[in-house]
């Protein structure tokens, strides 16, 4: 084997964001591994420019680290070296543009071996500069060891059924190589001697025939699977685009992220860039749900990371419950909605709980925050979740920001909104309490009318009876407590204007009206004497 230069192994570092450079600092552990096999030194190489003013006047989308904060944190996680390649055409991170520019510097250099991290970006940058240097390209590294002086990577193959070790053609100087971004965590080391070398690029080939128009920086949205603590994969198991939809089910009720393997993408079931494994994403939630998955290698090493995995497939020999943490053997159609139900049972409780200490301690913080997270994680409007609930989107807008404390009620309209039955999650106390709180509305009325249970006691029930005394030309107020259920009206004395959806209709002695309690409406007397009628309430 070579010495020198030749026996340096290089690592590019991506400058876009701090997390793709966090998985390039944990590419330089595994490069500093390796090196140390052969008594060699690692270096970083970075591109950008030193002139700010350039920087300021791109285009495009620069680089969100500096070279230089990059560079001393690559010396503080054992690079040996740091080569800083500059020119003002460097700013925007352009694949087609820094694959010149990195051939030109490992022509010169030959470094052993030159590794990227398995990103898009490191994909296309790596494939542009092995072409160019007509040299061998290993990809989806997802181990790497150096023996009888020859580089050797393990990959994935045949869908992940087997794993292949490959090297390189002898007499190819320098190798590159794409490298699963956890292959090892970034270490706090310091490099030896830690030295920043610029080297000035002083012709920048751009092709021919290609102009950058716009660039933008990807949106949050998409990048919430790779920082979600929570994430449910869905496999081929599921069978159809409806057995994924289990899996948006679960996502939805445990407030996390819908990712998949392959098939499922191949399918059309959901989108690519949701798609998890060494040619997708890989994520490290804090909990991860595989459904339906084999647990191909392939799929395997994007979810490594995952503090718990959980694993749920009908085959009890399915490799994925060799790296699970819990695994669950049963059927994902028949379990799943069993889970989810549960899943909603227990949000449910702690929405309660949240609700019930806000109340006992008149506080104003954290039933807000968690119905905005139940409502994002359901992809719902404000408007739409007013609507479900029966109030109004401004309602839900100072519920959300602790404005106010809902009524305990409020939970029966989101539960319904949820398909989850009340009784399964509140306590006998909540229960008296909603009671309460429907009794007490019917007495809070107005001045103008007033009422008496037919059946003493029987406010407190789900049907009522009232007679109900309306003052001579004068409204009846809106409710203050709306409630489901059915409402019942009619007429004993005197002439009722009644307001229903809208619509204004005139019911005499004896004339009656049966509406859904929910229907906005009014009740007026339209006579000179007082107005009586009998109203009969039922509630679920």
């Amino acid at each position: 084997m070579a010495t020198g230069a030749a026996k340096q192994i290089w690592v590019y570092a991506d400058l876009r964001s701090e997390r793709l450079f966090g998985f390039c600092l944990n590419v330089l552990a595994k490069a500093r591994e390796l090196a140390r096999t052969v008594s060699g030194k690692t270096a970083m190489v970075l591109m950008g420019s030193s002139a700010d003013s350039v920087q300021q006047a791109s285009p495009g989308v620069v680089a969100c680290m500096s070279a230089e904060a990059a560079a001393d944190q690559s010396i503080n996680h054992g690079a040996d070296a740091v080569y800083v390649l500059d020119h003002p055409g460097l700013v925007t991170p352009r694949a087609d543009v820094y694959a010149p520019a990195l051939a030109d510097t490992v022509h010169k250099q030959k470094p052993l071996l030159v590794m990227f991290a398995l990103t898009d970006f490191g994909r296309e940058l790596a494939a542009r500069t092995a072409r160019i240097m007509n040299a061998g390209l290993i990809a989806h590294c997802g181990a790497l060891r150096i023996e009888k002086e020859k580089v050797v990577a393990t990959c994935a193959s045949w869908g992940g059924e087997i794993m292949a070790e490959i090297t390189f053609s002898n007499g190819l100087p320098t190798g590159f190589a794409t490298v699963e971004p956890h292959i090892l965590q970034a270490i706090a080391v310091r490099g030896e001697p830690g030295t920043i070398k610029r080297i000035q690029v002083d012709r920048l080939r751009e092709p021919k025939g290609l102009q950058l128009i716009s660039s933008s920086a990807e949106p949050a949205e998409r990048r919430k699977l790779e920082e979600a603590e929570v994430v449910v994969v869905g496999g081929a198991g599921l069978g159809n685009a409806d057995g994924f939809g289990l899996v948006r089910e679960l996502a939805a009720a445990l407030g996390g992220e819908v990712a998949a393997t392959r098939p499922p993408v191949l399918q059309h079931w959901v989108d690519e860039e949701r798609l998890i494994g060494q040619t997708g994403k890989t994520i490290s939630p804090n909990l991860l749900f595989s459904i339906a998955t084999s647990g191909a290698v392939q799929y395997t090493a994007g979810i490594m990371e995952a503090k718990t995995i959980v694993a749920l497939n009908r085959d009890r020999h399915a490799p994925i419950f060799q790296v699970a943490d819990v695994g669950i053997v049963a059927d994902a159609r028949t379990f799943l909605p069993l889970l989810t139900r549960s899943v909603r049972q227990v949000v449910m409780r702690k929405l309660a709980d949240a609700l019930y200490e806000d109340h006992k301690a008149e506080a104003r913080a954290g039933f807000g925050a968690k119905v905005l997270a139940l409502r994002e994680a359901h992809h719902w409007s404000r408007e739409a979740l007013a609507q479900a609930t029966g109030q109004s989107p401004e309602f839900i807008a100072q519920v959300e920001t602790d404005e106010i404390v809902p009524p305990v009620s409020f939970l029966l309209s989101l539960a319904r909104a949820l398909k989850v039955d009340p009784g399964t999650f509140l306590r006998e106390e909540e229960k008296t309490m909603i009671r309460g709180q429907r009794a007490e509305a019917f007495i809070r009325r107005t001045q103008n009318y007033s009422y008496e249970p037919l059946t003493p006691g029987a406010e407190n029930q789900h049907l009522r009876a009232f007679m109900i005394t309306i003052e001579p030309r004068q409204a009846h107020k809106p409710v203050a407590y709306k409630h489901e259920g059915e409402e019942f009206i009619l007429v004993m004395e005197g002439a009722l204007e009644l307001t229903l959806g809208g619509k204004t209709q005139h019911l005499k002695p004896g004339e009656s009206r049966h509406f859904n309690s929910e229907t906005p409406h009014k009740l007026k007397s339209h006579s000179d004497e007082p107005t009586r009628c009998v109203v009969v309430l039922y509630t679920p």
